[in-house]
């Protein structure tokens, strides 16, 4: 039976990294459907939201059932809890990448994004799927100092979400209001889809060291890092 317990849980992280490389999938797929005026594509990625839910309603139902039959302690608790908490968050990000898509079917037949801004949206739409294919190998490999490193590579993503704003706010914006509030809005989707993975990250140094990872982060390592924290 303990062989089947242990076997349960690897499988919540397997269902976790499945759920990170959908929504990862999702949201370069949906910054395609933006930039690009693809209703069908905005359409499966719309549609295929719904398997990051049924796999997120299934985590949970399966989380919860272990927490009833085998009541775990200590680091399997953390394991458990923190596996939900960091569904919820890749469910999140699958409904950001949804709402990408959804601006794509609003706005078409029509570019819901002007031409001197496509390359500043497909930029933060790459650093979103780049750091959520990282979140999903942290989640793998319980690297700490990768974990850790998430953080530091989302200022890229504010630094882009700050460079938006200075163009809509610029005199010689051109575009409309209409446009402006679908840029304003694009940029949050993207913002809030990096933090999310980040999230995800900073979760799993919680789970291998029962440290948060803010706190961790400002320790000093005299040996240069946290290093990675095998079988846990």
């Amino acid at each position: 039976m303990r062989d089947a317990y242990h076997e349960e849980l690897d499988s919540i992280g397997e269902g976790l990294v499945e759920m990170a490389r959908l929504v990862g999938s999702a949201i370069g797929r949906a910054t395609t459907a933006i930039l690009d005026a693809d209703l069908k594509l905005a359409e499966t990625v719309i549609a295929a939201d719904e398997k990051v839910d049924d796999l997120q309603r299934d985590l949970e139902a399966r989380a919860i059932a272990l927490l009833a039959r085998q009541q775990p302690v200590a680091t399997d608790l953390r394991i458990v809890v923190t596996s939900l908490r960091m569904s919820a968050d890749l469910e999140r990000s699958g409904d950001l990448a949804q709402h990408v898509a959804k601006l794509a079917r609003l706005r078409f037949p029509e570019r819901a994004v002007p031409r001197d801004l496509h390359a500043t949206i497909l930029e933060m739409g790459q650093l979103a799927q780049r750091l959520m294919a990282k979140a999903a190998e942290v989640i793998i490999t319980k690297d700490v100092d990768l974990a850790l490193q998430l953080e530091q590579d989302d200022d890229a993503m504010d630094l882009l979400h700050r460079a938006l704003f200075q163009h809509l706010m610029d005199d010689r914006w051109k575009h409309g209001i209409e446009t402006a509030v679908d840029v304003t809005l694009l940029g949050r989707y993207y913002e809030r889809f990096a933090d999310h993975a980040v999230s995800v990250a900073k979760r799993v140094v919680y789970l291998v060291t029962g440290e948060h990872a803010d706190e961790l982060a400002a320790q000093t390592d005299p040996v240069g890092g946290t290093g990675r924290i095998e079988g846990t």
